[in-house]
């Protein structure tokens, strides 16, 4: 099982998900790891009545394994049902990589 489906994996026996997206963006960065960098998009119920840190906390409690080695970096965009239909479906673009000469 490769990192990203580790993740969701992970992600989805934690989490009661109504949707799930994740993006690879390792190429976006320097350095040779092919699964370094992701970008999770999650919409849960769990979230309800949840501080946005609480919720990030949540996820990251999960995903603890895989933070450090091999994730360097996880960018979380997480939402309650009703914030997910308020946002329209869109996931917030990622910024340019700012380091390592990229």
């Amino acid at each position: 099982m490769n990192v990203a489906e580790r993740l969701e994996t992970l992600v989805r026996a934690g989490l009661s998900v109504e949707m799930l997206n994740l993006e690879n963006e390792s190429h976006m960065h320097s350095g040779p790891a092919t699964e370094s960098h992701f970008k999770l998009a999650v919409v849960s119920p769990d979230f309800e009545g949840q501080a946005k840190v609480r919720r990030h906390q949540q996820v990251y409690g999960l995903v603890a394994e895989l933070m450090q080695n091999p994730i360097h970096a996880l960018a979380l965009h997480l939402y309650t049902p009703a914030e997910w239909q308020a946002q329209q479906g869109q996931i917030p673009a990622s910024p340019n990589c700012k380091g390592g000469g990229k």
